[in-house]
């Protein structure tokens, strides 16, 4: 198994709400802890969990996740050209969103498995090892 993980802002999502698949982010989450694995996080999930918690739970809560976040046994990832330039190929070449192209390319960048729960990285499952959390199904996603 893999030494380093990133998580995308759905696998961060889903430990914070409990969703099915929690369990494994949390697994993971123990395994940095004990200094067996390395997680990382790029700066766009913060900024991600951030602005989807204000829109659905309030400003409150989105301050305070964010200071859970830095408790978390995990390695915050800033911008920088080598990411940027390999997250601008994936955007340029795949139908990604700017975050999830630039969180694969810390996934690359670090050869790290992407953990996640988001059907738009299977268009890197050759380029970037993915460790596919259980999809929310559509009925799950609807208000």
């Amino acid at each position: 198994m893999n030494d380093n993980f990133v998580l995308d802002t759905s696998a961060v999502i889903t430990f914070l709400e409990n969703e099915d698949g929690a369990d494994i982010v949390e697994e993971l989450l123990e395994q940095a802890e004990s200094g067996t694995i390395n997680i990382f996080l790029s700066f766009v999930t913060f900024t991600e969990i951030y602005y989807i918690t204000i829109q659905k739970k309030g400003q409150e809560l989105a301050l305070e996740r964010i200071d859970s976040l830095e408790m978390l046994p995990i390695r915050r990832i800033e911008s920088n050209n080598t990411i940027g330039k390999t997250a601008g190929e994936f955007k340029a070449a795949y139908r990604l969103s700017f975050a999830d192209a630039w969180i694969a390319a810390l996934a690359m960048n670090k050869n790290a498995t992407l953990v996640h729960k988001d059907p738009e990285f299977e268009c890197l499952e050759n380029q970037v090892t993915l460790l596919k959390l259980p999809y929310k199904t559509s009925s799950e996603t609807k208000p």
